[in-house]
């Protein structure tokens, strides 16, 4: 198997995973922290695996004392993240109610001008601030919460709670500093969350001060929390993956339990298995679903022992229209 030909292809599906997230609903995610992000976090899963920080810098084609400065000035400088253009433009024109594109090019005179006059052409475009006019004199106003709509929910800390609650779920017990390590820059949204997930239920904070969670459930269909599902499932992806490249070398009792397939039907309607095809998660849904209830029930009367095994089954399903000539294999099927 030729490893860097599919570490380039994951990064290239993770990019367009990311660039999907960095967009959705309207909103422009900062991006200019990713490749400092992504440098340090490799650094510390090779650490862990118990690479040297010589091999370490070796493979990412740095010398040994470069690299040693480079880690050390990213741990330095891991505060605030700033905010992009994009945000700036768009919390100026907040401020101001109504504005001209000429005072919106004055306020960032510093800035590329061809980059302001784009920005303001999305923003427009994505529905965060209408424009009426032409020219210099092109008047803007930004949308208001209720003109947002699913805008403004997207923008609201309740995505945070669920994203929170999962991370406990499958971290913790974790202290608050180790919360905020996988949450980023939200430490001043941090005690208010908390606060809230503790009068829920859904978090405990045990004797030594740490956090957990014993349950999570996200009911299908729920409007918020969907930040969540997503980190859960890519999560439970990942783990599975990389404890099954770990098992590829050695035959053991957990080789039937770890791993994951892939199945691909090419119907269309009428076909006679069409239906019983497209409901494949709809019936996994449900199965899980009651036999998780009839698990938790039995766990809740004879609680757990200290040391448990938590098994971890993540499905997907996706229809993509194709056209005559575009694949041309029938079905497809792939294990691991």
């Amino acid at each position: 198997m030729n490893v860097q030909v599919l570490i380039d292809s994951i990064v290239r599906q993770v990019t367009v995973l990311i660039a999907q997230l960095a967009t959705s609903g309207g909103i422009r995610a900062p991006m200019a922290h990713l490749a400092n992000q992504v440098f340090v976090e490799l650094s510390k899963e090779l650490q862990a695996q118990g690479i040297s920080r010589k091999v370490s810098a070796d493979m990412f084609g740095m010398a040994l004392r470069a690299y040693i400065r480079k880690l050390r000035r990213l741990g330095e400088g891991k505060t605030e993240l700033g905010k992009t253009l994009w945000e700036a433009v768009l919390d100026f024109i907040k401020q101001e109610g109504t504005v001209t594109r000429d005072r919106v090019l004055q306020r960032f005179a510093r800035d590329d001008e061809l980059q302001v006059q784009a920005i303001l052409r999305d923003l427009t475009e994505s529905g965060l601030v209408f424009g009426s006019g032409a020219g210099p004199n092109t008047m803007y106003r930004a949308a208001t919460d209720s003109e947002l709509g699913q805008l403004s929910r997207l923008a609201t800390e309740s995505g945070l709670e669920e994203l929170i609650w999962v991370i406990l779920y499958r971290s913790g017990p974790l202290t608050e500093e180790g919360l905020l390590q996988q949450i980023g820059p939200n430490r001043e949204r941090l005690p208010a969350v908390l606060q809230r997930l503790y009068e829920d239920g859904r978090v405990e904070r045990q004797k030594d001060g740490t956090l957990v969670a014993q349950d999570y459930i996200l009911p299908l269909g729920s409007p918020v929390g969907w930040e969540a599902a997503v980190f859960d499932h890519i999560r439970a992806l990942v783990q599975t993956v990389c404890q099954r490249l770990r098992l590829s070398s050695v035959q053991t009792s957990e080789s039937d339990v770890i791993g994951g397939s892939t199945y691909g039907f090419d119907v269309w309607p009428g076909h006679p298995m069409e239906e019983e095809v497209k409901g494949q998660l709809r019936e996994i849904r449900r199965r899980c679903t009651d036999l998780r209830q009839r698990v938790d029930a039995y766990n809740r009367e004879n609680g757990r022992p200290e040391n448990f095994q938590q098994v971890v089954l993540y499905a997907g399903q996706n229809l993509i229209e194709q056209e005559k000539g575009e694949l041309e294999h029938s079905g497809g099927d792939c294990d691991a």
